[in-house]
């Protein structure tokens, strides 16, 4: 089909390059720490003021109409839409999420929201015969936070979370309430409910984010299609010995729980090594000891496992792999081991007929059709709730993201802006 996916009556239409990247510049500028990452967190001022930026830039370069939901999830729009001239069609609806974790990227989230904005722009100047009007978001708190809160925004969107659960979130170091931050950001947190969308709202969403992976940097490719988000399982695991003096007990009267909890880190471990859990990604992130003094055998110990797969089967085998190994190691050690489950969220596919005009869209400008699994979690899993959805991942050079040393190529960027612009010019005409 070759670049022919771009043709319509305004010919083949083509992004600013220059421009995206110079608003990402810009972007980058708000909450940028000494050392090059991005301080950026939920209700920041930082993200006060790039919020009021992009709400500007929206407004005064696109000519879009800006609202902000309950939740400060900020929506751009097309502005007197001659609703005949659509045919009373959905809206298809990009965008990301502008905040950042702590010494983060500037990358991760904002990339998506800026590439959402110049396809928007593009096809805007182009006068593109759309058959469906388009959409920004900016999602309110994506990245975890001092609320205690992540992909906030859309969990109400999608109703995963309503008032009740809004109420309950304060910052863990101010003590400030998170209604009282979403007011500042310009929602209103005493009417959450009022931002649940019904299912269908939207014909599809769309998502470009980096991959956060060195998948793409590895093979040289620029972009993929995301087939499915990451399911995501996590317990706490409790190791009970029996704390002891450190210079007068024997090996053979010692119940170590430390120890122990070796052996469970390295069996955890030990999952990412089996070949028939290809795919599978398995963390032991936090480690609690006590009593935790130098002169006392460890008498407790608190670990925390994250195990990712978008497999169930292959989670349901990590899982009893390793409740053999803990079974062996408590019998042999002389301790008792106890897991207490924390979260365990199903793995969202993305739409297929998004995916296929995603991978006729790259192989239109010279890709592979590939697609890739997203391990970490993202916006799109709850919007997929509601709409056809789907992401396009972009290469992370070096796989590096959440740290400064975040980064992707001005090439990788353009072409997955390109494919970003044809995807919507395919769904446009497919999408009923």
């Amino acid at each position: 089909m070759g670049n022919n996916i771009v043709q319509g009556t305004a010919g083949k239409i083509e992004i600013n390059a220059r421009r995206l990247m110079e608003r990402l510049e810009t972007l980058a500028q708000f909450g940028q720490n000494n050392h090059g990452g991005m301080d950026r967190p939920l209700g920041s001022i930082a993200d006060e003021a790039s919020r009021q930026w992009l709400q500007s830039c929206w407004q005064n370069e696109l000519g879009l109409e800006v609202t902000l939901d309950a939740m400060a999830n900020m929506w751009g729009s097309q502005k007197d839409i001659n609703i005949e001239a659509f045919k009373h069609k959905k809206p298809i609806v990009m965008g990301s999420h502008s905040d950042t974790v702590p010494d983060g990227g500037k990358y991760d989230g904002a990339l998506g929201v800026l590439m959402a904005t110049e396809v928007v722009q593009t096809l805007l100047e182009n006068k593109a015969a759309l058959q469906h009007p388009l959409q920004l978001i900016n999602f309110t708190g994506e990245e975890p936070n001092d609320y205690g809160v992540s992909t906030l925004g859309s969990k109400v969107l999608c109703g995963r979370w309503g008032q009740k659960e809004i109420d309950s979130f304060s910052h863990s170091v101010t003590g400030e309430p998170l209604t009282k931050a979403l007011a500042r950001l310009g929602g209103a947190p005493e009417n959450v409910e009022s931002a649940r969308l019904p299912e269908g709202f939207a014909a599809a969403f769309l998502e470009c984010h980096i991959e956060q992976g060195r998948h793409l940097y590895d093979s040289h490719q620029a972009v993929a299609a995301v087939s499915a988000i990451t399911g995501i399982y996590r317990e706490t695991i409790v190791v009970k010995g029996e704390a002891n003096h450190a210079g007068t007990t024997l090996y053979k009267h010692r119940r170590d729980a430390l120890a122990a909890a070796a052996e469970v880190i390295l069996a955890v471990e030990d999952l990412l090594k089996k070949p028939q859990l290809e795919g599978v990604a398995v963390t032991v992130g936090h480690v609690e000891v006590s009593p935790n003094a130098s002169n006392i055998i460890p008498g407790e110990v608190r670990l925390s496992l994250d195990l990712r797969t978008a497999d169930p089967q292959k989670r349901q085998e990590a899982l009893l792999i390793l409740g053999s190994s803990i079974a062996y190691i408590a019998k042999r050690r002389g301790v008792e081991i106890k897991r207490n489950l924390q979260l365990n969220q199903s793995e969202i596919p993305m739409d297929a007929e998004v995916i296929a005009a995603m991978c006729e869209a790259a192989a239109g400008r010279s890709n592979p059709a590939r697609q890739l699994v997203s391990m970490a979690g993202h916006d799109a899993a709850n919007m997929a709730r509601l709409v056809p959805a789907g992401m396009l991942f972009v290469q992370s050079t070096g796989g590096y993201s959440h740290c400064p040393k975040e980064h992707t190529r001005k090439e990788e960027i353009t072409i997955a802006a390109q494919v970003l612009l044809d995807t919507v010019l395919l769904l446009d005409r497919r999408l009923s």
